[in-house]
């Protein structure tokens, strides 16, 4: 079971997640909703996409962008489509 946790939270588990350049993607069921709020920064991956951003939020505490996920990845990246990965401090074990 893979594990992301902030905040003295643990914000999403699951034991089906895709490793893709070291990051665990996990499905976005597997998120806990109360804590995302979207964000309107984006970026751009040649072979992955355009990366959308979640800013979390834990107990009045907000990490901006710390998740992202790839709405429409290219076929190459298909395998993360509606997975979120985490990171700026998201600990993932």
């Amino acid at each position: 079971m893979v594990e992301a946790r902030w905040n003295g939270h643990t914000i999403a588990m699951s034991d089906d997640t895709v490793v893709v350049e070291g990051n665990h993607y996990f499905p976005l069921s597997a998120v806990d909703p109360a804590v995302l709020r979207p964000s309107a920064k984006t970026s751009g991956c040649p072979w992955k996409g355009t990366a959308s951003y979640y800013s979390l939020v834990v107990d009045g505490k907000e990490n901006s962008d710390a998740a992202w996920y790839y709405p429409d990845p290219k076929s190459g990246a298909a395998q993360i489509k509606g997975r979120v990965a985490f990171w700026n401090g998201v600990e993932v074990r």
